[in-house]
C-alpha cells in the first residue's frame, strides 16, 4: 500500500512539473514569423518589395467552404499564420485573462440592459428603440398617434440574428402610408445588404428581396414604388440607382441612374418635405444630385446643376424652394437658395454669407424655422431662425467642452427642435427644444448603471504650439485627484481624416480608465474640422504630414506640462486614425509606453494603387493617386508600412478584422509580420484578427465590448495596474 502511496505520489509529482513545464513553455513561446516571399513592383523607377504580398486573399478564397479543393494551399497558410498570431496572443496575455473578463463585466453592468429610446413623432406614429434583458439585440417599436396606445413591434432584430456570428438589420424605412417597411440585412460585415419588405399590418414578409444592395430606401408616395442603391460586388462601390414595384422580382427592377466616375459614392434619399426623391453623387471634393417629383415614381430624374470640380454642396426642400449649403467661393460653407423649377447655380440666392471663423456643417428646416449646424472656435453651435421674421438666436449649452448636434427631426410643422448634448463628464443627453419659448427640456440622460457623478471628474481645454506655429486643441479629462507630477498614466487619441470631428463627448466605457488613474484625451488634430474646413484642407493630400506631427506634438505638449512622461504616455487610434498610429510609431516611437492600432490602414500604397479594393478610388482626392509621381513620392513618406525601420517600437496591439471591407485584414497582418523583422528591444508586439467580424468588430450589444476589455487590459497591465 506504501509503495501504492509513493508511486501515486510521484506521478502526482511528475504531471504537475510536466503541467507547469508546458505553461512556461507556452507563455515563453516565440513570437511566430511569416514566410518570406518576395514581390517585386516598379513604379516611377522605383523598386519596391513586398515579403509578404502573398498574405493577401480573395473574397473568393476566404468565403470557401466544403467546396472540392477548397480552401486552396495559399488560404490554409495566410489563416494558419493569422491562428498562430492571436494563438501567441492569447497566450502573452494569459495572465490578463482575470482582468479582461473583470473589465468586461464592470463596462456592461454600466450599460441599462431595459433600455428604451426617446419616442419620436413621424406621419401620426411614435417610433422608438427598446433592449430587454439578456439581449444582444434592438427592437423596434411603434405605437399610433399617442404613447398610451398598445405597442407595435416592428422588428425584433434578436429573432432575426439567431444562428448569425455576425448580424446587421439597419436603415428601417417605412412607407408614406405607414404599412410597409424596408430594411437592410448583413450577415457577413461585408456592408453588401440584402432588402427585405414587411407588412405591417399581416406581420407577413413580402416576396420582394433585393441583393447586392446599401442598406436604404426612398420610398415614391404611391407607397408601392421605392429607389435602392446597387453596389458592386467586388469593389463595394455604389454605382447604379434602380427602381422597384412591391410584387415584382428584382430582375424586373428598373435602372434609373448610372453613375460613371469610379471616384463617387452615390446613393438615394427623400427630402424631409416628402415631395422629392433625390439622387445624391460625392466624392471627396465634388457633389453632384439629381431630382424627381416623388409622386411620380416613374418619371425622369434631372440634375439640380452641371456638376464642377471642387464644388461641394448639400440641398434641402423647403415650401417653393431649396435651400444649399454649399463651397461655392466660400471655403467654410454658406447658405444659399433657389426656386424649386429653377435649381442651376446661376439662380441661387445667398442666405447667410461665408465666415472664415465659422463653418456651416448642415441645416435642419422646419415650417417656421431654420436651424443651423456651426462650428466656431473649435465646438459646435446651434443657431436658430425664424423665417416668419428674420430674427435669429444661438443655443446655449452650459459647458464649455461639449458635443451637441440635432438629433431626430423627421416633422416638418413643429416648433420643437431635437437635439442631443454630451460632454467628457455629461452623459449623453436627449433635449425638446421650443424655438419659440426658447426653452430646453431634458428627455432622458443615458444612465449610467451603479451611478456616476459628474462632480467627481474634470474636464479641460488645452492648447498645444505645434511646430509650425497652429495651436492644436486637446481635450482631457481625469479623476479628481489626478496628479500632474510628470507621471500620470494618460491615454490620447485622435483620428484626423476625412474632415471627421472628434467632439468631446462622455463614455461609460472610459470609466473603466478613469477610475483607474488614468487620464484620456482627445488631440482635434489637423485632417478633422474642428476649426471649419482649413483644418481639413491642412491635414489631407500634400499637407497629410500635418496630421501625424499635430500628434506627435500634442503628446511633446503633455509630457512638457506634467500630464504624464513616455513611461505612462500610451497612444490609440482606429482605421485611418490607425494609419495615424503607424505614422506616429515610424516618427517617434521613443514618445510611447504603448499604442493600440485598431484595424489601421497603413499599407497605404500597396492598397491605393488597386481600385479593385474597397474604398480606393473613392478616396485619392484623400491620400492621393499613386500613379501619379509627385502624389507617390509624398505618399511614400509616411505609408507606415513602407517606412517601418530598424526602431525600439513602443509596446503595440495591432487588431484586423477578417472580413473587414473598409481596411482589408492583410494591411494589419502584413505591417505586424515586417515590424517583426524590423523591430529591436524587448518591447511586445501582438496582433489580435477577428476571424468573424469586420470592420466593426463583432455585432451585437455586449459582445463588441470583449475586444475593448482586451485593448484596455493591455494598456493597463503596461501600466502596471492589476486589478
Amino acid at each position: 500500500m506504501n509503495r501504492n502511496f509513493t508511486w501515486y505520489a510521484v506521478m502526482v509529482i511528475i504531471m504537475v512539473l510536466y503541467y507547469y513545464a508546458k505553461q512556461t513553455e507556452r507563455y515563453d513561446m516565440k513570437p511566430p514569423v511569416a514566410k518570406q516571399n518576395p514581390y517585386k513592383t516598379t513604379l516611377h523607377g522605383q523598386e519596391r518589395i513586398d515579403n509578404y504580398h502573398w498574405i493577401r486573399l480573395t473574397d473568393e478564397q476566404k468565403l470557401a467552404k466544403n467546396i472540392e479543393g477548397w480552401p486552396d494551399d495559399q488560404t490554409m497558410q495566410v489563416v494558419d499564420y493569422i491562428k498562430k498570431e492571436n494563438e501567441y496572443t492569447q497566450t502573452q496575455l494569459r495572465h490578463t485573462k482575470n482582468l479582461q473578463k473583470k473589465l468586461y463585466s464592470e463596462i456592461i453592468s454600466r450599460i441599462k440592459k431595459d433600455d428604451v429610446s426617446v419616442p419620436y413623432l413621424d406621419n401620426d406614429y411614435w417610433y422608438y428603440t427598446r433592449y430587454e434583458k439578456g439581449k444582444e439585440y434592438p427592437i423596434y417599436c411603434r405605437k399610433r398617434e399617442s404613447l398610451e396606445n398598445p405597442e407595435e413591434v416592428m422588428i425584433n432584430v434578436n429573432d432575426w440574428a439567431k444562428g448569425h456570428d455576425y448580424f446587421s438589420l439597419t436603415n428601417l424605412s417605412v412607407s408614406p402610408n405607414n404599412k410597409f417597411l424596408a430594411f437592410g440585412v448583413d450577415t457577413l460585415s461585408r456592408r453588401i445588404y440584402t432588402i427585405k419588405i414587411k407588412d405591417l399590418q399581416t406581420g407577413e414578409l413580402l416576396m420582394d428581396e433585393i441583393h447586392g444592395t446599401e442598406d436604404a430606401v426612398a420610398w415614391a408616395n404611391d407607397n408601392a414604388t421605392f429607389f435602392y442603391t446597387v453596389k458592386n460586388e467586388i469593389t463595394l462601390l455604389s454605382e447604379h440607382i434602380d427602381r422597384h414595384k412591391l410584387g415584382t422580382l428584382q430582375t424586373d427592377d428598373v435602372r434609373v441612374y448610372t453613375e460613371k466616375d469610379d471616384s463617387f459614392y452615390i446613393g438615394v434619399g427623400r427630402s424631409k418635405s416628402d415631395k422629392y426623391i433625390i439622387i445624391y453623387n460625392s466624392s471627396t471634393l465634388i457633389s453632384d444630385y439629381y431630382i424627381l417629383n416623388a409622386n411620380d415614381p416613374v418619371g425622369k430624374f434631372r440634375q439640380f446643376s452641371p456638376r464642377e470640380t471642387e464644388h461641394e454642396y448639400t440641398i434641402e426642400h423647403y415650401n417653393d424652394k431649396f435651400y444649399i449649403v454649399t463651397n461655392w467661393k466660400a471655403m467654410n460653407f454658406r447658405l444659399m437658395e433657389t426656386p424649386e423649377n429653377a435649381t442651376t447655380k446661376q439662380n441661387w440666392k445667398e442666405v447667410i454669407p461665408h465666415r472664415k471663423d465659422v463653418m456651416v456643417s448642415g441645416i435642419d428646416v422646419f415650417a417656421d424655422h431654420l436651424v443651423i449646424s456651426e462650428r466656431r472656435d473649435g465646438l459646435r453651435q446651434i443657431r436658430v431662425i425664424d423665417q416668419r421674421n428674420g430674427n435669429e438666436h444661438y443655443l446655449d449649452f452650459g459647458e464649455a467642452v461639449y458635443s451637441a448636434y440635432p438629433s431626430v427631426n423627421p416633422s416638418f410643422n413643429t416648433n420643437v427642435l431635437r437635439y442631443q448634448f454630451s460632454s467628457l463628464i455629461t452623459p449623453r443627453s436627449t433635449f425638446d427644444y421650443d424655438m419659440d419659448m426658447k426653452v430646453s427640456t431634458l428627455l432622458k440622460q443615458s444612465e449610467v448603471v451603479g451611478g456616476h457623478d459628474p462632480a467627481d471628474y474634470h474636464s479641460e481645454r488645452l492648447y498645444a504650439k505645434v511646430r509650425d506655429g497652429k495651436k492644436v486643441p486637446i481635450s482631457i479629462v481625469y479623476k479628481k485627484g489626478f496628479k500632474k507630477n510628470g507621471q500620470g498614466n494618460l491615454l490620447l487619441y485622435a483620428y484626423g481624416s476625412y474632415g471627421s470631428t472628434n467632439d468631446p463627448s462622455f463614455s461609460s466605457t472610459r470609466l473603466s480608465l478613469l477610475d483607474r488613474g488614468f487620464a484620456y484625451a482627445i488631440a482635434h488634430i489637423r485632417g478633422s474640422q474642428t476649426y471649419g474646413r482649413p483644418w481639413y484642407e491642412d491635414g489631407k493630400m500634400f499637407h497629410k504630414m500635418n496630421t501625424f506631427t499635430d500628434f506627435v506634438d500634442c503628446s511633446k505638449y503633455l509630457i512638457q506640462n506634467n500630464y504624464t512622461d513616455p513611461e505612462h504616455l500610451f497612444a490609440m487610434g482606429g482605421s485611418a486614425g490607425g494609419l495615424l498610429m503607424g505614422a506616429v510609431v515610424n516618427l517617434a516611437p521613443e514618445l510611447y509606453r504603448g499604442v493600440i492600432a485598431a484595424v489601421p490602414f497603413v499599407d497605404v500604397i500597396n492598397t491605393m494603387l488597386d481600385a479593385s479594393i474597397p474604398l480606393t478610388s473613392n478616396e485619392w482626392d484623400e491620400w492621393g493617386n499613386p500613379r501619379k509621381k509627385d502624389e507617390y513620392e509624398y505618399m511614400m513618406t509616411y505609408s507606415p508600412y513602407d517606412n517601418v525601420y530598424n526602431a525600439a517600437y513602443p509596446n503595440m496591439l495591432v487588431t484586423a478584422g477578417y472580413f473587414d471591407s473598409q481596411v482589408q485584414y492583410w494591411e494589419p497582418v502584413k505591417w505586424v509580420a515586417k515590424l517583426r523583422d524590423y523591430k529591436i528591444g524587448e518591447n511586445v508586439l501582438y496582433l489580435h484578427t477577428n476571424m468573424d467580424a469586420g470592420h466593426g468588430g463583432k455585432s451585437g450589444r455586449f459582445r463588441r465590448y470583449n475586444e475593448l476589455a482586451l485593448k484596455y487590459a493591455f494598456m493597463l497591465d503596461l501600466a502596471g495596474i492589476k486589478y
